[in-house]
């Protein structure tokens, strides 16, 4: 499965200079947050795959423009094709306002996900707006990673886990790519492609 990763910012080559040959090889595109939803519309529009999204901090006006054709997976396991998503959107709380958590409200977020993780007997993809503690975050509060997020990799041994939130224009030696223990952590800053084996998955 080849999977299209976006995040934080709109790129032109998706959207100023679109050209639906770059979507053909693609199965499955994941928003990891702080996107125009009018940009995941269009690009749902040109897609037969699903666009899977999660909430970035500063998405909260998408309840009044939500990005029309494409599946919030939020809080849930999203089973596409064998591969298994897990959505958990927003960043560390900082300021007033929503999909912002303290390290205790993700934790909580994680607990509620009991059921349906073992309905779908764990995981492949964490879906993340914010990174985990320690793997690509920053050091000030907004951008600061959450634990459970390691806590869950632990448990479930994901392949891969997916976020956004720090720009990697904020620092250019910072690296995309990360590892913890089974799991390759990719920050899907602007646009990131992957693949997926879906052979070689535990569930």
């Amino acid at each position: 499965m080849r999977i299209l990763a976006l995040a934080d910012v709109e790129s032109p080559a998706l959207w100023d200079y679109f050209n639906p040959e770059r979507l053909k090889d693609i199965d499955v595109i994941l928003s990891c947050g702080d996107l125009d939803p009018r940009y995941l519309s269009f690009l749902a529009t040109f897609f037969s795959g699903p666009v899977l999204y999660v909430h970035g901090n500063h998405d909260g006006f998408y309840d009044r423009i939500p990005p029309e054709g494409c599946i919030c997976i939020e809080d849930q396991v999203y089973e596409y094709n064998g591969v298994r998503f897990l959505g958990l959107g927003g960043s560390m709380r900082y300021k007033p306002g929503p999909f912002q958590y303290t390290q205790l409200e993700m934790n909580l977020r994680i607990i509620k996900l009991w059921l349906p993780l073992k309905i779908h007997r764990g995981f492949d993809v964490l879906v993340a707006h914010a990174p985990a503690k320690g793997l690509g975050d920053g050091e000030d509060l907004p951008h600061a990673g959450f634990k459970g997020f390691l806590t869950l990799m632990e448990a479930y041994r994901p392949a891969f886990m997916v976020h956004g939130h720090v720009h990697l224009s904020y620092n250019p030696l910072a690296r995309r790519v990360n590892r913890f223990r089974e799991t390759t952590v990719i920050n899907a800053y602007e646009k990131y492609v992957f693949e997926i084996d879906e052979s070689a998955l535990k569930g």
